[in-house]
């Protein structure tokens, strides 16, 4: 795993020292190596984590009359099968690492290659005969690629902050993408908080050529039902099994020691299990405990840990060690990110750093057996009438506050909310965190004016469009895994455990298993109101049945409890009047009315604030770039 930066730019006058700040900038993404090729206008940089061939995979990487050259993160988990085709070719290699396969695979396929490749990858490959500069990223949006377009001039990397090392780029806010921030509680790609710095969409790679650059999508997963003959149940079960065990058993190859995430629910616990089934050894399982009973999942991880005879590493957190670590959580995401399980993933990845170098996870279990309770609130919603949404509402409204962990008056709170809005646009609603009624009152008049007849849901009916599947399940599993798997989830894994250069994998997003399940009825994984329904016949035997049929909980913090407690002085100071006017974009009566609702229990505000308050964190941790103008442009079209 691996951090990667690069420009071409034909204004900068040492290369060298421009690349080694950029490396510089994320070398917590790769702290054991630094590598550069600088040619004129063109500037190359890699910080390296060894993780395979450990004396043999330096990068960059050339071909073997060096004109391809490649800079590489993530992993290729077929990369052994594709090195054998290409020598059988005549392909020279001079190294065992996956990333020399890039360049030989090059020269046979052009950006062909990467249809035929398996793993979670950024990369840029320079291609001097063409003089193209050719970036790409994986499949489901596991590894990061951004990068800055201006003027005829381009900068690109991991993480914005090696972007924003270059001269000259000092870029504003984008008001579209706080907009967007503001209601989905991260910024979806191809935005990001800056003007002019975009986000490589997952599934894409771009060209670049004599300034002009152009962007495409390479995959897509489809949901329409290709066997002829429909298997049983016990067949299907059978067929996830064999998927499962070979996207472990690929995600399992490592020069370094390798361990799991387990938090007690039946994602990781599977991925455990079938790791533990083809170990010698007892698995190394890292999970996070929390005080408050509701957010706690450790005895159910202590369970699993002990039935499949693992050695097991827990660690607690607590208001403090939340407040310790919060400044140094806000720095590694680059952008506001308002999903708060970024502080106890933080944590654990740093914790399970001090045992193993890779660990693997159950990120997309939900998205691709429907595992979110919004699945069943679907079916429920497509029953009541949309003008029952303001009563259901008032109702919802009238239930006694609780700050425990997705509490009925909760639940209530955000499905009433959803009522009355389209399917695509309900789901966010459901997930995210401010409506656009509430967004008016919080945004000045000047804000309001520049955001008019801007909707913040085009870019997700855009993407519900593009499913080829009739199915409203089938279109929210796609919108999910475009929207909340790839830019809420995959970012806060790739950010908090590079953040102490762990490298996560996920077996569950080896995208021939996430072809095949998409192609399945949505009634083998929702049956009636019950969700991951094949997921869970495929762990009978496996794992215990109070793990299977265990009611979901989620990896979050209590926001809504330390708000009134132990964070209280902390949201006082930051949502104090002078702060919030000198910033200029929202109004502070309002706010002050939210935290007030808040803490005299009169409403639950929990999401609101919490993405106010990361914004406010971010603006203070990035102060030079946030005060400078805002912008209201829309940075790219998207396609």
């Amino acid at each position: 795993m691996c951090g990667i930066a690069g420009y071409v730019s034909g204004r900068v006058r040492d290369g060298s020292r421009v690349i080694k700040a950029m490396n510089q900038a994320m070398i917590h993404r790769g702290p054991d190596e630094d590598g550069s090729y600088v040619n004129g206008a063109l500037g190359l940089g890699i910080r390296r984590l060894s993780v395979i061939d450990l004396p043999g995979g330096s990068q960059p990487v050339w071909n073997e009359d060096r004109t391809v050259c490649v800079v590489f993160n993530g992993e290729i988990y077929n990369f052994r099968a594709l090195r054998d085709q290409l020598v059988k070719k005549g392909h020279r290699f001079s190294s065992h690492s996956d990333t020399e396969v890039l360049v030989h695979l090059y020269e046979e396929e052009g950006p062909g290659l990467l249809k035929q490749l398996n793993g979670m990858f950024a990369f840029a490959l320079y291609d001097k005969k063409r003089d193209e500069l050719l970036l790409a990223r994986d499949r489901m949006g596991e590894k990061p690629l951004h990068y800055y377009h201006r003027n005829g001039e381009f900068v690109f990397a991991s993480e914005i902050k090696s972007i924003l090392t270059f001269p000259g780029i000092q870029p504003g806010i984008d008001l579209d993408a706080l907009n967007l921030y503001l209601t989905y509680e991260y910024i979806p790609a191809p935005y990001t908080i800056y003007e002019n710095i975009f986000k490589l969409e997952p599934a894409h790679y771009l060209i670049l050529k004599k300034g002009d650059l152009r962007t495409q999508s390479y995959w897509r997963p489809s949901f329409r039902r290709t066997m002829k003959k429909e298997s049983s149940l016990e067949e299907t079960v059978d067929t996830l099994h064999h998927h499962l065990k070979r996207a472990v058993e690929m995600r399992r190859v490592s020069d370094v020691p390798l361990g799991a995430f387990l938090s007690g629910g039946i994602d990781s616990s599977l991925v455990t299990a079938f790791m533990a089934r083809s170990s010698s050894r007892p698995i190394k399982t890292f999970n996070i405990a929390f005080e408050d009973p509701s957010f706690d999942e450790s005895s159910y991880a202590r369970e699993t840990a002990k039935h499949l005879g693992t050695d097991h590493h827990e660690e607690m957190l607590t208001p403090q060690s939340m407040q310790r670590i919060l400044p140094e959580v806000v720095q590694a995401l680059d952008e506001p990110f308002a999903d708060a399980s970024a502080i106890p993933m933080y944590l654990l990845s740093k914790f399970t750093r001090g045992h193993v170098t890779v660990a693997l996870s159950g990120d997309g279990g939900d998205e691709l057996f429907y595992g979110y309770p919004t699945y069943p609130a679907h079916q429920i919603a497509r029953w009541i009438p949309s003008l029952f949404g303001a009563p259901a509402r008032m109702l919802a409204n009238l239930l006694p506050v609780s700050d425990d962990n997705v509490s009925f008056d909760f639940k209530a709170r955000r499905f009433a909310a959803g009522l009355g809005y389209d399917p695509a646009a309900r789901n966010q609603i459901w997930l995210g965190s401010f409506e656009p009624d509430q967004k008016e009152e919080l945004f000045t008049p000047e804000v309001n004016r520049a955001l008019r007849e801007k909707d913040e849901f085009q870019i997700l009916r855009r993407y519900w469009d593009q499913c080829d599947s009739f199915s409203e399940l089938d279109r929210l599993c796609h919108q999910d895994m475009r929207f909340y798997l790839s830019d809420d989830i995959l970012v806060k894994t790739d950010r908090m455990s590079m953040a102490h250069s762990l490298e996560v994998r996920a077996p569950y997003l080896d995208h021939e298993l996430v072809e095949w399940v998409a192609s399945l009825k949505p009634s083998v994984k929702l049956r009636g109101l019950s969700t991951k329904y094949l997921l869970k016949k495929a762990a009978i035997g496996i794992l215990p049945e109070q793990i299977i049929h265990r009611p979901k909980k989620g990896f979050g913090i209590p926001v809504a409890k330390w708000i009134k407690t132990d964070l209280k002085e902390m949201f006082l100071d930051t949502f104090s009047e002078n702060k919030i006017r000198q910033g200029g974009l929202f109004n502070w009566p309002f706010i002050r009315r939210l935290l007030e609702d808040h803490l005299r229990h009169r409403k639950d505000n929990r999401k609101l604030l919490w993405t106010l308050f990361v914004f406010e964190a971010w603006q203070e941790a990035h102060r030079p770039a946030s005060k400078r103008p805002v912008s209201s442009a829309y940075p790219l079209a998207i396609g």
